[in-house]
């Protein structure tokens, strides 16, 4: 398995023209591979390129003075020079993964996904509630965009100055909520794997969520990058993680395994069990129901495993 590390470069002229990277006094320049839509990047193998003294050295004579954002667990095999929608570059190696355990906790947790709060959890002190860092920026953005509407040049004209500057604001201010989304999914993730030997996930996918009325919400709630960050962070610290299908989780009952015959509305927030007259919060009892599955039976729930499709184990 190999590792991707993201590392930002320095503020470092990487051209002296859009798309060309200098080799050095005298020596011809290389073009950036770009294409429409994409980023430019460069793509460098073993013999391309080389670390000393914790500065890049790449091939034509080009030395770069590097920011770590963290060390490398291991010699890097390559290296992609890439500039991201704001200007700023970066370099990322690709490293051999690494394993580093931590010490037994013999506990289990149930995560279930939603839009109200980003995850519930078997365990009220890992819940994960839904930060809004899109929402709370959303004024900012708004006002941008109202910047770039006015100043939006005419077919075939060239963009002005102040269109350029109210695109990169705009752009700087996106990439700062990206930036929070992905900090908070990979500290919950960290917590949630430092204190449990094995994770039981709900394998949700909310791609169909972007037809819907909760799309917005379901975006800000950054669900994908959260569940990313916890099969990333189970791997490295070598629990056991387990997706489970999401089909019906959220109408069986986590203690004896009865079905409900209608699904839940969502106004209905509390599951009740028509059998054993169980009565629990509606995303608390599909996480339990994902422990159930895993096979990790919760307290109550021994010797009942409820049918459904089987879990698979993260890659």
């Amino acid at each position: 398995m190999l590792e991707l590390g993201r590392v930002p470069l320095a503020h470092v002229a990487l051209a002296t023209q859009p798309g060309l990277l200098p080799l050095g006094p005298n020596r011809p320049s290389i073009r950036l591979s770009s294409s429409a839509g994409e980023l430019q990047s460069l793509n460098y193998t073993r013999r391309g390129f080389c670390l000393k003294d914790g500065r890049l050295h790449l091939a034509g004579g080009i030395v770069l003075r590097v920011v770590w954002s963290r060390r490398l667990p291991k010699a890097p095999s390559s290296v992609r020079g890439y500039r991201d929608s704001i200007g700023h570059w970066y370099a990322s190696f690709v490293t051999a993964a690494t394993t580093e355990h931590l010490p037994e906790t013999g506990r289990v947790i149930g995560i279930d996904w939603g839009v109200k709060e980003s995850a519930t959890t078997t365990s009220d002190d890992y819940g994960l509630p839904h930060a809004q860092h899109g929402k709370k920026a959303q004024a900012k953005l708004s006002r941008y965009d109202r910047m770039m509407a006015r100043r939006r040049p005419a077919k075939g004209q060239a963009a002005s100055k102040g269109y350029r500057e109210a695109k990169k604001l705009r752009a700087k201010a996106y990439a700062k909520v990206a930036g929070q989304r992905q900090d908070t999914g990979r500290k919950w993730a960290k917590s949630v794997v430092c204190g449990h030997d094995r994770i039981a996930v709900e394998d949700f996918r909310p791609k169909f969520l972007a037809k819907t009325a909760m799309a917005e919400k379901a975006a800000d709630a950054a669900i994908s990058q959260a569940k990313r960050a916890l099969i990333e962070m189970g791997r490295k610290h070598g629990r056991g993680v387990r997706l489970v299908h999401p089909a019906y989780t959220t109408m069986e009952c986590a203690d004896c395994g009865a079905r409900t015959k209608h699904a839940l509305p969502l106004w209905e927030r509390t599951y009740t069990c028509t059998r054993c007259g169980a009565v629990r919060p509606r995303d608390k009892d599909s996480a339990f129901v994902m422990l159930v599955r895993a096979g990790w039976c919760p307290a109550g729930a021994e010797g009942v495993r409820p049918s459904g499709p089987p879990a698979r184990k993260a890659a």
